[in-house]
């Protein structure tokens, strides 16, 4: 069974900067894609980064140039640096796994709050 489990996540004040593990069961070289996801209060969840195993990293626009996602095969994990942190991107972050046999992972999320 593939887990993926978050870790990171906490309150940090404007301005400040976190950094978001994403650890995954397994080798994550069977992931096509990986990516975080976020869902603010009363909000959908919404696309923040995502990487292939190949190619591009890609960004909402709302964190270009803020935010990083950037990945570790050998320690088979996915990483979030957030830097400038806003109220606004105050959520509940999600990594997520789309691997090659086409079966989506999804891990339990970890809260980000900011706010001073």
């Amino acid at each position: 069974q593939v887990q993926l489990v978050e870790s990171g996540g906490g309150l940090v004040q404007p301005g400040g900067s976190l950094r978001l593990s994403c650890a995954a069961s397994g080798t994550i070289s069977r992931f096509k894609f990986m990516g975080w996801y976020r869902q603010p209060p009363g909000k959908e969840r919404e696309v923040v980064a995502s990487i292939p195993n190949i190619g591009s990293t890609n960004y909402a626009e709302s964190v270009k140039g803020r935010f990083t996602i950037s990945r570790d095969n050998a320690k088979n994990t996915v990483y979030l640096q957030m830097n400038s942190l806003k109220p606004e991107d105050t959520a509940v972050y999600y990594c997520n796994g789309y691997a090659y046999y086409g079966v989506e992972y999804w891990g339990k999320g970890t809260l980000v709050t900011v706010s001073s």
